[in-house]
C-alpha cells in the first residue's frame, strides 16, 4: 500500500510539475537558447564548413546534439512538445474557472465584506431606497457596465463588472502558444521521422524512382512534408525527394509538372538576377492540365502543395570532349562524348597496356563569373550558393574585377592513388599575369578549394602544343636529340659537349618522372638550390630545343626565336616547364578538355505540404487577441448596498481591480464622487 501510495504521490506531482507556470517558463526559456544558437550558427551547410570552423573534436560534439540543425533535432521537438502538453494542462486546468469568473457577478458579497475593502465609500441620502437604486443604475449603465440584482430583505445589492473579457485574454494567450507549438511540430521533421519509427526506410544506394520498394515511399496523402525535385526541360515528374539522416524516401505527389521552358537573366557582370519555370501541371486524380508560370516569389499552389522555384541546375547536358594522355609518349588525342549525370568510359593506352577508366560527368556550367583580381585562383561555386547570394532586391555593385571566363566541366576520375578526385576544366583560356592559360582544376573532396595546373595556350588557343610538348619529353629519342642540340649551342669546347649532352639528356629523364623533386631528390638539403639554380635553365633551354623538333617532325611551322615572337615563344617555354613540374601531382592520367556541349536546363524546385501554416496564422490571432485583452482591458467591478434608513437610504459600495494602478485609483475617485452626487 505503501509503495502504490508513493507511486500514486509521484504521479501526482508530476503532472502538477507538467501543469506550473515555472515548468512552462523554463522550457520557454530552452526554446529561447535554442533559437539564438539556430539564429548564430547558420544551418544545414555542408559538415565540411562546420569541420572546418570547429575542429574535428568539437564538430563530432555538437553533431551529437544536431547544432546544425537545431530546428529539426530530437531535443528541440522534445521541449516542443513539453511546452505544448503543459501549456494545455495549465489552460485545461485553469481555463473552466476563468470562464466561470468571467461570467460570474459575485452578487453573494456580504454588506460587512464591503466595509473590509481597502476602496470603499459610504453616504447617507433622504432619497427613498428605490429611487438611490434607480440612480445607481442609470449611472452604471452610462459607465458601460453590466449589473445584476440580488433582493436580501428591504436590501438590495447591485452587483457590477466591466471588462471582465481580460480574463478571456489569460486563455487565449495560452491558447496561441499551444496551437503555435502544434503548427511548429506539424511542418517540422517530425511527422516523417515518426514513419521512419514506424517502418520506413531512407534509400541510400542510387535507384530509379521506379525501383523504390514501398519502405522507401511516403503516403500521398503525407500529412506534412518538404521535399526537393529537379525536372529538366521536357520532363515530367510527380515525386519529390526528402532527405533524411543520411538517405531519402519518395514523396508522391497529387499532381506531375512537366518543365516546358526554363528562363533565366543576368546581371551585366553574370551572375543569375532572375530565373523562372514554364511548366504544365497535370492533376493524376482528374487528368485536368493547366500551364502556369512559376517565378522565385510567385510560388504554385494546388491540392495542398505549394511548389516553390528553388534554384536550377543542369539537366544532363550532351558533351563533346577532348582526351589527352598525360603519361607516355602517346600524344594523340581521343574523343570522349558523354551525358552530365551520368558516367562514361573511356579506354587508355593500346594493347596489352590497354586499360579502362571510368569518367563520372558530374557538372557543366555555362557561365562562370569569377574574381580576377590579385591573380586570385577560380573557385566556382555551387549552384545554390550562387543563387542565394544574387537574389537580392537589387543588382550587385559593378566590380571591373569580375569576368566570365566561360564554361566549364566538373568530373570525377579514380586516380592513380585510388582515391576519387573531383576535377574542373575551363574551355577557354583565361588571362592570368597577363598570360592566357587553361586551368585544370583538382580537389580531393568537396571541402576543399581546387588546386590548379596552368597549361599556356598556343597560337591556336588550345592545349594542343603543350601536350605534344610533353609527349616529346617522355620519349627517349626525342630526349637525347634536344639534348644533343642544347649541348652544341652551349657547350664551350668539344669536350664538354659529351658531357653536357648526358647531363641535360639525364635532367629531362628525371625531370619527366618527377618534376625539380625528382632532380634534387638525393641532392642533400644545403646543395639543392645550387642544383636547381644550374638544371632548371637547361631543362628549359633543353624543351626549347624539344619543342623545335617536335614542330618540325609534326611539319609545323617553326618557332621564332628573336623580336616579339621570340619573347612570347620563351615566356611560353616557362610557364610549359612549371605546368609539367606540377604533372606528377595530377592524379589523373588524361586531361579532358571541352570541345562543345549541347546544353539542357533543369529546375530545381521545393515542394512543401504544410498544414501547420494555417494553425500558426490562427495562433497569431489568439496571441494578438490574448495580449490586447491581458494589457489593455482592465477587470472592474463594483458592489453597491441599498439599504432603508429611517425616511431615507444608506449606501455601502466599494470597487476592486485586478490591477490597482494610478489610473485605477483615479477611476476610483470619480467612482465616489459619483456615489456623493447620487445621494443628494
Amino acid at each position: 500500500m505503501s509503495q502504490t501510495y508513493s507511486l500514486r504521490r509521484w504521479g501526482a506531482d508530476f503532472f502538477e510539475l507538467l501543469g506550473s507556470m515555472r515548468f512552462a517558463v523554463s522550457l520557454l526559456m530552452f526554446i529561447c537558447v535554442a533559437s539564438l544558437i539556430g539564429t548564430v550558427l547558420q544551418q544545414n551547410q555542408a559538415p565540411g564548413s562546420y569541420i572546418d570552423q570547429f575542429g574535428p573534436f568539437w564538430f563530432a560534439v555538437f553533431d551529437k546534439f544536431s547544432i546544425y540543425h537545431v530546428y529539426n533535432s530530437w531535443w528541440f521537438l522534445l521541449i516542443m512538445a513539453f511546452l505544448v502538453v503543459s501549456t494545455s494542462i495549465c489552460l485545461i486546468r485553469n481555463a473552466p474557472k476563468m470562464v466561470r469568473d468571467a461570467s460570474s457577478f459575485r452578487e453573494y458579497i456580504r454588506g460587512n465584506s464591503l466595509r473590509s475593502f481597502h476602496h470603499r465609500v459610504e453616504s447617507a441620502s433622504t432619497l427613498a431606497p428605490a429611487e438611490s437604486q434607480k440612480r445607481v443604475q442609470q449611472w452604471l449603465t452610462g459607465q458601460g457596465y453590466k449589473f445584476k440584482l440580488r433582493q436580501d430583505g428591504e436590501s438590495v445589492l447591485i452587483a457590477a463588472k466591466k471588462g471582465s473579457a481580460n480574463r478571456y485574454g489569460y486563455i487565449f494567450a495560452h491558447a496561441a502558444i499551444v496551437v503555435i507549438c502544434i503548427g511548429g511540430l506539424l511542418d517540422s521533421e517530425l511527422p516523417i521521422r515518426l514513419q521512419v519509427w514506424l517502418g520506413k526506410t531512407p534509400i541510400t544506394q542510387n535507384m530509379l524512382i521506379s525501383q523504390v520498394p514501398a519502405s522507401g515511399r511516403l503516403p500521398a496523402a503525407n500529412l506534412s512534408f518538404r521535399a526537393n525535385m529537379l525536372v529538366p526541360e521536357g520532363s515530367e515528374s510527380s515525386n519529390g525527394i526528402v532527405t533524411v539522416n543520411n538517405g531519402v524516401l519518395v514523396q508522391p505527389l497529387p499532381f506531375a509538372l512537366t518543365l516546358k521552358k526554363f528562363s533565366v537573366s543576368y546581371y551585366s557582370t553574370g551572375m543569375p538576377s532572375n530565373f523562372q519555370s514554364d511548366v504544365e501541371v497535370t492533376d493524376l486524380a482528374t487528368g485536368k492540365k493547366f500551364d502556369r508560370t512559376i517565378k522565385v516569389n510567385e510560388p504554385l499552389r494546388y491540392r495542398g502543395v505549394t511548389v516553390y522555384q528553388s534554384s536550377f541546375d543542369d539537366g544532363g547536358s550532351k558533351l563533346q570532349m577532348v582526351g589527352y594522355p598525360l603519361a607516355g609518349p602517346n600524344d594523340k588525342p581521343f574523343t570522349v562524348d558523354g551525358t552530365v549525370g551520368k558516367s562514361t568510359e573511356i579506354t587508355m593506352g593500346s594493347g596489352a597496356k590497354a586499360g579502362k577508366l571510368e569518367v563520372d560527368l558530374s557538372g557543366l556550367r555555362t557561365i562562370n563569373v569569377e574574381n580576377l583580381s590579385g591573380n586570385v585562383a577560380p573557385q566556382p561555386k555551387p549552384i545554390l550558393a550562387e543563387v542565394a547570394s544574387v537574389t537580392g532586391s537589387a543588382a550587385p555593385a559593378k566590380n571591373k574585377d569580375l569576368h566570365n571566363v566561360g564554361p566549364s566541366v566538373q568530373y570525377r576520375i579514380i586516380g592513380r592513388d585510388g582515391q576519387a578526385h573531383e576535377f574542373n576544366n575551363y574551355m577557354l583560356p583565361i588571362k592570368l599575369d597577363d598570360h592566357s592559360v587553361f586551368l585544370a582544376g583538382v580537389r580531393d573532396n568537396p571541402n576543399q578549394n581546387y588546386r590548379y595546373l596552368r597549361i599556356p595556350a598556343d597560337a591556336d588557343n588550345s592545349v594542343a602544343d603543350f601536350m605534344r610538348l610533353r609527349a616529346a619529353l617522355y620519349d627517349p629519342v626525342m630526349r637525347a636529340e634536344a639534348a644533343g642540340r642544347f649541348a652544341a649551342r652551349n657547350a664551350n669546347s668539344g669536350l664538354q659537349q659529351p658531357l653536357l649532352q648526358k647531363a641535360a639528356e639525364g635532367a629531362m629523364e628525371a625531370f619527366s618522372k618527377g618534376g625539380f623533386d625528382a632532380i634534387v631528390e638525393k641532392v642533400p638539403a644545403d646543395q639543392r638550390e645550387k642544383v636547381l639554380g644550374f638544371a632548371v635553365p637547361m631543362i628549359q633551354l633543353s624543351l626549347t630545343e624539344l619543342r623545335d623538333i617536335e614542330h618540325e617532325k609534326a611539319g609545323l611551322p617553326p618557332i621564332q626565336h628573336v623580336g616579339p615572337e621570340g619573347q612570347a615563344a620563351n615566356t611560353w617555354i616557362q610557364l610549359a616547364l612549371l605546368a609539367m613540374a606540377n604533372l606528377p601531382d595530377y592524379p589523373a592520367p588524361v586531361f579532358l578538355a571541352l570541345k562543345g556541349f549541347d546544353h539542357v536546363q533543369a529546375s530545381v524546385f521545393q515542394v512543401a505540404r504544410s498544414p501547420g501554416k494555417n494553425a500558426v496564422y490562427l495562433g497569431c490571432v489568439l496571441l494578438v487577441l490574448g495580449v490586447f485583452s491581458m494589457f489593455y482591458i482592465r477587470d472592474r467591478r463594483i458592489w453597491v448596498w441599498v439599504k432603508p434608513q429611517g425616511q431615507g437610504s444608506e449606501m455601502l459600495a466599494a470597487m476592486t481591480s485586478q490591477r490597482r494602478t494610478l489610473d485605477f485609483q483615479h477611476e476610483f475617485e470619480r467612482f465616489k464622487d459619483a456615489i456623493k452626487r447620487l445621494s443628494t
